[in-house]
């Protein structure tokens, strides 16, 4: 009876053990993950200057719509309202459409229909 309570004992040990080492590999394994990527930077002419609320002088409006609105065939309403919303806002989403998720100002300013208003 003794012998059979020394092997159980034994066995019990020797799976605690085996649980304890898989446990710390698994610890090990997921605190040396490979680090987050790092943004890649503005392909644009403009450097990231700019892009976020509040970061453009109020005479650095025109050139960045100018860039906003170059692609499209409804120039001067895409000037009007890109020009308002930089005046309010101080940024202009890089590109000629969409990013509008880096001006939250820009992208969150709506029409009265809850359109929205800056292009």
């Amino acid at each position: 009876m003794a012998r059979k309570l020394s092997i159980f004992m034994l066995f019990l040990v020797t799976m605690l053990l085996l649980l304890l080492v898989e446990n710390h590999a698994e610890i090990v394994v997921a605190t040396t993950e490979a680090p987050a990527p790092q943004p890649s930077r503005n392909s644009s002419n403009f450097p990231m200057h700019g892009i976020t609320e509040g970061s453009l002088q109020p005479q650095e409006c025109g050139p960045r719509c100018t860039e906003r609105c170059s692609k499209t065939q409804y120039k001067k309403p895409c000037m009007f309202f890109c020009q308002k919303c930089c005046a309010k806002c101080l940024c202009v989403p890089p590109g000629t459409y969409g990013n509008k998720q880096v001006c939250p100002c820009y992208n969150n300013w709506k029409t009265k229909r809850g359109g929205p208003k800056c292009p």
